[in-house]
């Protein structure tokens, strides 16, 4: 990887979807994307970059270290791939093949998705 200065791979707070009216506007109006193990809606934001929002269900995962362990995975596949992805915000729901994956095989099905996010939705006006 090439280097990257450290404000570039951050997580800070103004990278994150926390409010129930920032997700409802993104399942509303947004772009959806999936596959096996996560669904991502999209939609475009006029904030200086991506927003990460998480959806890891009770239903999906039973324990909360199997949740937890999903939402690390997601949290830093984001963080390494964000300067990437564009102007977005970008909600992350994890599917029920998700609790049984182990962690590589979510990180390339991220991988996955932030590339299809960054080609699909970078010029598009209604993501």
């Amino acid at each position: 990887m090439p280097c990257a200065s450290r404000e570039r791979l951050t997580f800070p707070a103004p990278r994150r979807l926390r409010h129930k009216p920032e997700f409802d506007a993104a399942y509303a109006r947004g772009r959806r994307l999936g596959n096996g193990y996560f669904a991502v809606t999209v939609i475009s934001n006029d904030k200086s970059g991506p927003r990460l929002g998480l959806s890891v269900g009770l239903r999906i995962a039973r324990t909360s270290v199997e949740r937890n362990r999903i939402r690390r995975v997601i949290r830093e596949s984001f963080r390494l791939n964000q300067h990437a992805l564009p102007a977005a915000d970008i909600v992350v729901s994890a599917r029920p093949r998700a609790h049984q994956a182990p962690s590589e095989q979510l990180r390339e099905s991220l991988a996955t998705l932030w590339k299809q996010v960054s080609e699909r939705c970078a010029l598009s006006p209604s993501s």
